[in-house]
């Protein structure tokens, strides 16, 4: 299905869209994000040891489910839900052929999702699924859903009614196999890519159909180098709980990054889960002793962060020996890290961010994140 074509009608109408918009639900939080996986069990491993993710729930055949396995995973805010398909003809499996394993639901916790529904799709938001109760013995659920770019999909959860560990249908999930979280406190934002042009059209559609309002914008000029380019809006709810920037290709001398992901995703998708910490030294050491993989920084890069950020609490060459970069705004300053992709195919990464402060999302790194990218791109021959 080609969503783009059912927002035809959304036309751009420029940054006082976003700044008048208003919430027209409110949204409380990520409440999951799940991908389709070709083997749940062993990516759920993966996400426990190299993560630090907690066992939280299971479905499967164990619990009376026939069609598909979810192991369910946990570390402070953040819910990961892996779902792999028993039947090879299922809409999951189609997935998992089109697009490789990837984010499929990007979930709302929502205050009512039937209201959530009807004023998201009577502004224009295409209907996933219509709102359905849950229940078992712990209580119900309520969940709806919209169509936003791609195959990618947002359900809107309404569990005030609910007791149990994570759904109807879901049991505990215990493990002797538990290895210590990282840090990881919460879900910083989601970034989307989406095909030349289209960036606008979705940006109005979250503005729209949403309430979402325009933070910032980044044009070719704020993220290029002298090959590739690309433009963006970062999209964000009322509360600034939900931030969704959203990237378009822009025309260079060599492929994108964008153009590369939409190329081996095979259309537009969730390119990068930002997960916050409160000590992003001991987190990115972490990941690197469990076998995460970063891009490489420049070494360069660190001969001018001190003239450009000012004092920050970290020492400089702890950053520099673990490729952390630093960039500050007018509120403080903040610290990121960009894993390579987690799949075989140039898709899906990780960022890795601590805010001290800052609202904004790294311009001052943007040079030096694009030479990074692109030293990857050169290496797989898709640059």
């Amino acid at each position: 299905m080609n969503v783009l074509t059912n927002i035809a009608n959304f036309e751009y109408a420029g940054e006082k869209v976003f700044t008048d918009a208003k919430d027209f639900f409110p949204i409380l939080g990520t409440d999951y994000v799940e991908f389709y996986v070709g083997n749940a069990k062993q990516a759920a491993y993966y996400y426990k040891t190299a993560f630090g993710f907690q066992s939280l729930a299971y479905c499967g055949l164990e619990t009376g489910v026939k069609d598909k396995c979810s192991y369910v995973l946990r570390q402070g805010k953040i819910t990961l839900v892996l779902t792999s398909p028993f039947d090879p003809e299922s809409y999951i499996s189609e997935h998992i052929r089109k697009h490789g394993d990837g984010v499929r639901v990007i979930a709302l916790w929502v205050e009512d999702a039937v209201q959530a529904y009807h004023e998201s799709v009577n502004r224009g938001g295409i209907s996933y699924v219509e709102p359905y109760k849950m229940h078992d013995e712990h209580g119900t659920v309520i969940i709806s859903g919209i169509r936003t770019y791609g195959d990618t999909v947002h359900l809107f959860v309404e569990r005030k009614n609910y007791t149990g560990v994570f759904l109807p249908g879901y049991e505990p999930w215990h493990s002797n196999y538990e290895p210590t979280p990282i840090g990881l406190k919460y879900i910083d934002h989601m970034v989307g890519n989406v095909a030349l042009g289209e960036m606008n059209q979705w940006a109005n559609y979250y503005a729209e159909v949403m309430g979402f309002t325009n933070l910032v914008t980044f044009d070719d000029k704020d993220i290029s180098t002298q090959y590739t380019a690309l433009m963006s809006k970062v999209m964000s709810n009322g509360n600034g709980r939900i931030k969704f920037p959203i990237n378009e290709p822009a025309t260079g001398l060599k492929k994108s990054q964008v153009e590369e992901y939409l190329d081996f995703y095979k259309g537009p998708g969730c390119q990068h889960i930002a997960v916050a910490t409160d000590d992003i030294i001991f987190t990115v050491k972490e990941f690197r002793n469990r076998g995460v993989e970063f891009l490489h920084v420049p070494g360069t890069y660190y001969d001018t962060v001190a003239d450009r950020v000012g004092i920050i609490d970290e020492n400089l060459q702890s950053l520099k020996d673990l490729g952390i970069m630093v960039d500050r705004d007018e509120e403080g300053y903040l610290l990121q890290i960009f894993t390579k992709p987690v799949e075989d195919r140039p898709t899906l990464f990780f960022e890795i961010i601590q805010r001290k402060g800052a609202k904004s999302f790294g311009k001052g790194n943007f040079q030096a994140l694009f030479e990074s990218i692109e030293a990857e791109q050169a290496r797989r021959g898709t640059l």
